[in-house]
């Protein structure tokens, strides 16, 4: 890139920056939604919990080579120059394994979306350090570790919080064609998971899918992998492995489905009626005693 790209990124006048916690199918949702909405767009990735709806999401950036995803490409970058250089492509986001500390250093972060999921994991408080943090799903409240609150559990997702908390986790998954529960799989050990498979690959109830580190997992039914955990990671007990869709080929495993899509419109939302409210676009300075 040309050192003018480069110094458009750190200029005052450039196009906000929205840093998206998280590289799953909802954070990928909100990362689109906002580079439409021409903010410079950069998700980090989540060392936690592994994503297994890579069909939906813009993980696997950070290992293959660039991903499209309802007209909005996903390029790897390693650092400030990387990062630029997609700010610079008018319908690209940067995804890096960058974390929160080092993209603070970089340029003042006009929305910190915490889109992590992470259901049973103390989120820290960013407020003091970015315009206006929201956070998305269980264990946020709002004054206390985030500006905003996003519910995403099924009976009221996508409803936007200006106090109170966030519900808890939901535990079960959405039902499939008449199955929950029993279509996903949690690893029940640590482990390093090897597969040869990927997602969208047709399964067999009972087929091997692949190894987490001694033991063998095998398909809980029969239908299509809409999820399945990136080959050679390490995973921890309790984290979500396999997610078959027992409806086959009318399912959906890839792009943005409409959860993502309401959570993500929740977002631009809330966004915009902070920056109202504030009446100091695009930076959402807080006003704190």
């Amino acid at each position: 890139m040309s050192a003018t790209q480069f110094a458009a990124f750190f200029a005052s006048s450039a196009e906000p920056l929205a840093v998206v916690l998280g590289t799953n199918e909802v954070a990928t949702a909100v990362a689109v939604k906002l580079r439409r909405a021409r903010f410079s767009v950069i998700l980090s990735h989540d060392l936690a919990a592994p994503v297994i709806r890579r069909g939906m999401a813009f993980h696997d950036a950070l290992f293959d080579d660039d991903l499209v995803i309802q007209g909005v490409m996903a390029r790897r970058a390693e650092n400030a120059l990387e990062i630029a250089d997609a700010a610079a492509l008018r319908h690209c986001v940067a995804v890096t394994p960058l974390q929160i500390c080092d993209l603070l250093a970089l340029r003042h972060i006009a929305v910190l979306i915490d889109a992590r999921m992470q259901e049973r994991v103390v989120t820290p408080d960013f407020r003091y350090f970015v315009g206006l943090a929201i956070g998305l799903g269980p264990g946020f409240t709002v004054g206390g570790n985030c500006d905003v609150a996003i519910e995403t559990n099924r009976e009221h997702c996508g409803t936007i919080l200006t106090e109170g908390s966030t519900g808890g986790p939901e535990g079960a998954p959405d039902p499939l064609g008449g199955a929950a529960d029993e279509r996903c799989i949690r690893a029940i050990c640590d482990g390093v998971w090897h597969t040869s498979l990927d997602v969208g690959a047709p399964v067999l109830s009972g087929e091997t899918l692949g190894k987490l580190g001694y033991s063998t997992i095998r398909a809980p039914l029969d239908g299509v992998l809409r999820g399945l955990a990136r080959d050679g990671h390490f995973i921890r007990a309790g984290a979500s492995l396999v997610e078959v869709d027992p409806r086959g080929r009318r399912g959906k495993w890839r792009g943005l489905d409409s959860r993502g899509r309401r959570i993500a419109d929740a977002t631009l939302a809330a966004i915009r009626e902070t920056q109202k409210r504030r009446k100091r676009a695009p930076c959402f300075a807080h006003t704190r005693p």
